[in-house]
C-alpha cells in the first residue's frame, strides 16, 4: 500500500514515471517520439505508410494531438448515429473530449471538443448511452458531464468548442465509467477511496440521460473494495443460476470480484476470484457466451518480467469461478483495455500497439494472434506508452485507436 500512496503523490501534468498507484492510475513514462506526417497507408511489407509495424491491418487516418490542441490521449469510444448511419470517435484527452466524424473513413472531420469540467487530467473515460456521451476524469470535482451527441449533426464550423447538456455532480474524480446499456445504468468506478463506497461502483440512472439520478453503489465484500474498471451486462451465460440478473464483474486491484446488482438497495457479492503473479488487476471483458472473462493485469509484465500476459477464467459457475488459462503474447508490452467482437479479441497493448486475437477455441485454451497494428515503432518494451484504448464495435468494420502521444488513428482489417 505505501509505495501506491507515494507514487501518487509524484503524479503532476508532466507525467513522472512510476509504477501504478493505490488509486488504479495508469503512470506513465513519457519519452520524445518522432513525429510523423504518415496519415494513411496500406500494410504493406510489415509497414503502414512505410512507418507503422502492421500484420493484416491498414491504416486509415490519423488525427495528432496538436491538431487537436491537446497534450495527451487517454480513452476513447464510437457512436453510430442511428438516424444517419455515420460513425463518430470520441477521442479523451488531457484537456477534453473529442468529437470526430468519421464517416468518411480516409477524410475525418475533427467537430471540436467538449473541455474538461474543472482541470487538466491525464486520465479520462467515456461511454455511450442513448446518443449521449457519459464522461468522468480523475480530474478534482470533474463529475460526469452529459452531452447530447445528435448536437454534432450540425456542426457547421469545426472545430467548435462544446458545453455539456448535464453536469452530474453527486461524486467528484473518476476513474472510468461503465454502462449496462440493457438496464440503463451507469457505474462510476475509480472514485474517492474514502467514499461511502471506499471506490466501489457508483450506481447512476440514466434512463433518462440527461436527468441522471443517483441510485447508490456497491461496498465489495472481498478483500478490494476499489473498482478499477468494471463490466456491467445482463446476465445470459451458463450459469442459470442468474439468467437475467444484472451482473458486474469488478477488476478490483488484487482479485476480480463477480456481483448481483439486480436489486440497486441491495447489491450481492457473488464470489471472487486471483491469480498467480497479481500485479495489478485492471479490466476485462467476457466472451459473447458469457463462459468466460479475460482479464489484464496491468503491472505484472514489468513486475515479473514476463511477455504480455492475458489472464482468461472460466466463469461456467458464477459462484465458482475457476483459472481457465493464460495467453502469452509475442512481446514484453504491458496490456491495457481488452474487447471482444464475435470470436476476436482486440487488445490495446500500450507500445505494442492494437494485438487482434482469436479465441474461437477458447475452450480448449487456444489464443492465436491474427494481425496487429503497432503505433510506437521505437519499442515493445513494458512501458506506458502508445495505444491506450480500442473501438472495435462499428458496423463498417473501421477500428478507433486512442494513443497516448499519437492521438487518434482508424484503421481497419487489410482487404485480400
Amino acid at each position: 500500500m505505501k509505495r501506491y500512496f507515494i507514487c501518487e503523490l509524484l503524479l503532476f501534468a508532466a507525467f513522472i514515471s512510476c509504477s501504478s498507484d493505490d488509486n488504479g492510475n495508469d503512470v506513465f513514462n513519457n519519452p520524445p517520439v518522432a513525429t510523423n506526417d504518415v496519415k494513411s497507408g496500406p500494410c504493406e511489407n510489415g509497414l503502414a505508410g512505410g512507418f507503422y509495424p502492421c500484420s493484416g491491418y491498414d491504416l486509415i487516418t490519423r488525427i495528432s494531438l496538436t491538431e487537436m490542441s491537446a497534450g495527451a490521449g487517454n480513452d476513447s469510444w464510437g457512436w453510430t448515429d442511428s438516424q444517419s448511419g455515420k460513425e463518430y470517435a470520441l477521442i479523451g484527452l488531457d484537456n477534453g473530449t473529442a468529437f470526430i466524424d468519421i464517416s468518411t473513413p480516409d477524410s475525418p472531420i475533427y467537430l471540436g471538443k467538449l473541455p474538461t469540467a474543472t482541470v487538466n487530467s491525464p486520465w479520462r473515460d467515456v461511454k455511450v448511452y442513448q446518443d449521449h456521451a457519459f464522461i468522468v476524469s480523475e480530474a478534482t470535482n470533474h463529475g460526469m458531464q452529459v452531452f447530447d451527441l445528435t448536437r454534432l449533426r450540425n456542426v457547421t464550423n469545426p472545430p467548435q468548442t462544446f458545453t455539456s447538456d448535464t453536469h452530474f455532480t453527486d461524486f467528484g474524480s473518476a476513474h472510468n465509467i461503465v454502462i449496462n446499456e440493457d438496464s440503463g445504468f451507469a457505474y462510476a468506478v475509480g472514485t474517492s477511496r474514502f467514499g461511502t463506497y471506499r471506490g466501489g461502483p457508483v450506481f447512476i440512472n440514466i434512463q433518462d440521460p440527461k436527468n441522471p439520478i443517483a441510485a447508490g453503489g456497491f461496498l465489495s465484500t472481498g478483500d478490494r473494495a476499489y473498482s478499477h474498471d468494471a463490466q456491467a451486462i445482463n446476465y445470459q451465460g451458463p450459469d442459470t443460476d442468474y439468467t437475467g440478473k444484472e451482473i458486474l464483474i469488478g477488476s478490483n486491484e488484487i482479485e476480480v470480484v463477480i456481483a448481483d446488482i439486480t436489486d440497486k438497495n441491495n447489491p450481492v457479492t457473488i464470489s471472487t476470484i486471483k491469480y498467480t503473479d497479481v500485479g495489478y488487476t485492471h479490466q476485462g471483458w467476457f466472451t459473447e457466451d458469457m463462459r468466460y472473462f479475460i482479464l489484464g493485469d496491468e503491472t505484472d509484465e514489468q513486475g515479473v518480467g514476463f511477455n504480455t500476459r492475458t489472464i482468461v477464467f472460466d466463469f461456467e459457475d458464477l459462484d465458482n469461478p475457476k483459472f481457465h488459462m493464460n495467453y502469452t503474447g509475442p512481446t514484453a508490452a504491458v496490456d491495457h483495455n481488452g474487447y471482444v467482437k464475435g470470436n476476436l479479441f482486440y487488445l490495446a497493448n500500450y507500445r505494442a500497439g492494437i494485438r487482434i486475437l482469436d479465441i474461437s477455441d477458447i475452450g480448449n485454451k487456444n489464443m492465436t494472434e491474427i494481425g496487429f497494428f503497432d503505433t510506437f515503432p521505437s519499442s515493445d518494451s513494458a512501458n506506458f506508452n502508445g495505444v491506450w484504448n480500442v473501438y472495435p464495435y462499428f458496423q463498417s468494420g473501421n477500428i478507433v485507436i486512442s494513443d497516448i502521444q499519437g492521438g487518434f488513428l482508424l484503421i481497419r482489417k487489410s482487404t485480400p
